[in-house]
């Protein structure tokens, strides 16, 4: 990464005063005029010039001492002196293109010859050469931090998602992948850190109430100023100043500028919320999470509500699992071997979490359906519902797919897989998804599960409610969660989830399988809400999870098992198995 060379000048820095100086024996300014070229006269004013040339000597003549007359100019395209003794040193042939200057000067006229009378004009080949200031487009780093910005603005001005964001950006962009890397990491870290960034901002800003875009560039060169170690200040500050002047506010370029320098002058002199007594407001800035949220988390979980909000996830590898209706775990395995990803088993027993791969999408093997990406919290919500063979499985709320998919392949291709989802176009997902797969025992449907259905009445052998939550368990990787969700959001959904729980449970057999999950760590989403559905349904029990879930993971479940990022190592999820009673 350009940044991380700390011998080289950083993008964007002036550069020191040689670029005024010209080339040996060239006009040095306005002001020069009296001074004589090189082996010229030493007289205190020469600036007369008739007919005959200059005031310069002739070689070998005393000071003072004009040149030999050499006859009226000719006129424009007339011939020459015939005499080459009295031809001025020879300065290459010119070439004229489309009014272009000539191309081409020898290095050095003859001395005492005449020189260029336009000491701006570009030097000749092999000569001194002006160094050309680096216009703003050709700064080092700029295009990494321009696409960054282009992540942070769709994210917080347009409510995207950073990951959805990030793919799209870097599959074509043609930077290298150390430059993808930066840009990933820019982008995230802007997110993840963007009230920790507000607050130091603030105290800088005499208007801290700015644009929305100017904020974005802002928050972005104020990431690296105080949170990159190996990127140098000046390279935040200059870049930044030029992304400015790129959306349009090239009348804030200065503003930005002073903001962005004051805070390296006093980025030491920053205050933070006291912790003893303002310890939500602390927790809130240092960990850029919601206030209602630090109260939310402290409530749930306690002292270990801070490692849950100060988790980043480190993980680089993307976890892969096999068609299990194609490859065993060693095929599958023979089949990675042959490219030049790193791969490493999972905890799950047929995970693979792979390294160093360059747009994974466009693979083959994806494409032909020998894998699928997931990760394995959503791989252990599958295993505890672990269908058999030819059993009729419902999935509620099941885009994109990945789950629909993988119980049709532990079923082996039998049975029948029963994908709903509300919006159509999220049902096209699933369909996608099984015929990327080859699976025929899917069958994605557009249905709301909230609304009952008289003919699915016990009916199913399993149903798995994987059911809409606020995502929370998730934030780690997806920084953007935390800031679209509210109390009444949460509110919202747990009446949502609470309504579709109720629906669904009547549609499963005598004996048969209900997986409640969720992607949240808030108990009123998790165990809070099974608790309150078998209090009203008592011919519901908890069953134990299966053993093909890890011990290292099961060896938490109480009330259903709650999996937490910082202590397992994966995505946050809640995952609880309950069955039918047979009487």
């Amino acid at each position: 990464m350009s940044d991380e060379r700390k011998n080289a000048p950083a993008g964007g820095e002036k550069r020191m005063n040689s670029e005024k100086k010209t080339a040996f024996g060239g006009k040095t300014g306005a002001n020069s005029a009296g001074k004589p070229a090189f082996g010229g006269n030493g007289r205190a004013n020469s600036g007369f010039h008739g007919k005959t040339g200059d005031k310069k000597p002739a070689f070998g003549g005393a000071s003072g001492e004009k040149r030999p007359f050499r006859g009226d100019k000719p006129a424009f395209g007339g011939e020459k002196s015939a005499n080459p003794a009295e031809k001025r040193p020879f300065r290459g042939p010119r070439v004229e293109a489309n009014g272009e200057k000539g191309a081409f000067r020898t290095a050095k006229p003859g001395f005492g010859g005449n020189r260029p009378a336009n000491p701006d004009r570009r030097r000749s080949f092999g000569g001194d050469q002006r160094p050309e200031k680096r216009r703003p487009e050709q700064q080092e780093g700029l295009a990494t931090r321009r696409m960054a910005l282009e992540v942070i603005r769709e994210v917080t001005e347009n409510g995207a998602y950073i990951n959805q964001v990030l793919d799209d950006k870097l599959r074509d962009c043609g930077l290298s992948a150390v430059d993808r890397r930066l840009v990933a990491r820019l982008a995230y870290d802007t997110i993840e850190n963007q009230m920790k960034l507000d607050w130091a901002l603030n105290q800088i800003m005499a208007k801290p109430d700015t644009d929305i875009k100017l904020r974005n560039v802002l928050r972005l060169g104020a990431c690296q100023i105080l949170l990159e170690d190996r990127i140098p200040d000046s390279a935040a500050t200059n870049t930044s100043v030029v992304l400015c002047k790129e959306i349009g506010m090239e009348g804030l370029a200065g503003v930005c500028n002073g903001i962005l320098r004051n805070l390296i002058r006093q980025k030491d002199e920053l205050t933070w919320p006291d912790p003893e007594t303002e310890p939500v407001k602390a927790k809130s800035i240092r960990y850029s999470v919601p206030e209602w949220l630090v109260e939310r988390l402290t409530a749930d979980w306690g002292d270990e509500s801070d490692e849950i909000m100060g988790y980043h996830e480190q993980e680089t590898s993307v976890t892969l699992r096999p068609n299990m209706t194609r490859h065993t775990d060693a095929s599958f395995e023979a089949l990675l071997n042959k490219k030049v990803w790193e791969h490493e088993k999972g905890d799950v027993s047929f995970a693979w979490k792979v390294r160093n791969m360059v747009d994974i999408g466009r693979d083959a093997g994806f494409v032909g359906g020998d894998y699928s990406i997931q990760s394995e919290s959503s791989m252990m919500a599958c295993l505890a519902v672990s269908p058999k063979r030819g059993a009729t499985v419902l999935d509620c709320c099941a885009a994109p797919g990945g789950k629909s998919c993988l119980l049709a392949e532990m079923m082996g291709g039998s049975g029948r897989v029963q994908a709903w989802e509300i919006h159509a176009h999220r049902t096209d997902l699933i369909a996608a998804q099984a015929k990327r797969l080859s699976l025929d025992n899917v069958r994605p449907m557009t249905r709301d599960a909230s609304i009952h259905r008289d003919d699915c009445v016990q009916a199913m052998d399993a149903v798995l409610l994987d059911a809409p939550c606020s995502g929370l368990g998730v934030m780690a990787g997806k920084p953007d969660v935390k800031y679209r969700v509210s109390e009444e959001s949460v509110a919202e959904l747990t009446a949502l989830q609470e309504k579709i729980l109720e629906t669904v449970s009547a549609y499963v057999k005598k004996g048969g399988v209900l997986v409640y999950s969720t992607c949240s760590v808030l108990k009123d989403e998790n165990e809070n809400q099974v608790k309150k559905f078998l209090q009203k349904h008592p011919e519901f029990e908890v069953d134990a999870l299966p053993e093909t879930i890890p011990e290292k993971f099961r060896c938490h479940a109480d009330v259903g098992l709650q999996l937490l990022p910082h202590r397992d190592h994966v995505e946050g999820f809640y995952i609880c198995r309950m069955r039918r009673k047979r009487v």
